[in-house]
């Protein structure tokens, strides 16, 4: 299975309903809270191009947006069919 991080702030609906997901799915991940952390908000713009998170990144896809749009997606990169 290819590396799965997970750009985070804290009390974050959207970031909490993918931990559920890639945990349900027995998905290992890192999780990197972006609130408080420059560098892993740094690496998040860098990486996803984007300011707000959830960012899910697994492999070289890069999901963002909340967990509605980000969920058929992970589910379809996890199952190899993305």
């Amino acid at each position: 299975m290819p590396e799965i991080t997970l750009y985070t702030v804290p009390q974050c609906a959207d970031c909490e309903a993918i931990k559920r997901l890639l945990h349900h799915e027995g998905a290992a991940f890192t999780e990197k809270n972006v609130r408080g952390d420059p560098v892993a908000l740094a690496e998040m713009q860098r990486r996803a191009n984007v300011r707000i998170a959830p960012v899910t990144i697994i492999g070289e896809q890069v999901f963002y947006g909340p967990f509605s749009d980000q969920r058929p997606r992970i589910l379809a990169s996890l199952l190899g069919r993305a």
